[in-house]
């Protein structure tokens, strides 16, 4: 069945690549991220970065695939009376959005995400720890967003990826949860 799929999606790219070629671009936002427990007991939200680049292929004029490779700052912090913990996770995502887009340049994008462990450390009341051995190195997540191209080819992008893969090794399961806004441009447009 693994194989079939991906026959699938490399003759649907194949296609789609000779009808059209990909416009490519960059983006950088913001995150705001928090790390989701089974005992909704969900950390405080934190501050990050998200930036990358993109490449956008039409497969339709109301569709389109938009494959991208972010380097995404997530994480969460907790508080115990005095005692603060701040976990800060740093990803390479390759999210494969499927987006419809409208008459008006508005877009709306869903599809799975792929993210790496880049690196993990806790900040215990100042002490910096590297913690990257107590998470898995791989997430999934599903991206869901709305966008909009400008005629110049500069464009915003509004996400929530909540993740579903568990990312602690031991431990109460938990998972990624991020709200990203950020800017891109499109090279050549279209």
């Amino acid at each position: 069945m693994k194989k079939i799929l991906i026959l699938a999606l490399f003759i649907c790219s194949s296609s789609a690549l000779q009808a059209q070629s990909p416009a490519f671009g960059i983006k950088a936002g913001g995150n705001l991220s928090n790390i989701w427990t089974t005992e909704d007991n969900s950390t405080d939200y934190i501050s990050g970065i998200h930036l990358g680049a993109l490449a956008h292929l039409h497969l339709s004029k109301k569709w389109a695939i938009q494959p991208e490779i972010l380097y995404s700052g997530q994480g969460g912090e907790t508080t115990a009376g005095s005692i603060t913990n701040k976990l800060r996770l740093n990803y390479v995502n390759i999210p494969v959005l499927l987006q419809y887009m409208f008459d008006n340049r508005f877009r709306l994008q869903a599809g799975p995400q792929l993210g790496f462990l880049a690196s993990a450390n806790s900040k215990l009341n100042g002490k910096e720890t590297d913690v990257k051995d107590n998470f898995k190195s791989i997430d999934f997540s599903l991206p869901l967003g709305v966008g909009y191209l400008s005629e110049s080819g500069l464009g915003i992008d509004a996400r929530w990826v909540p993740g579903f893969s568990e990312i602690q090794k031991q431990g109460n399961p938990t998972a990624n949860n991020v709200f990203q806004l950020g800017l891109f441009y499109q090279f050549n447009k279209h």
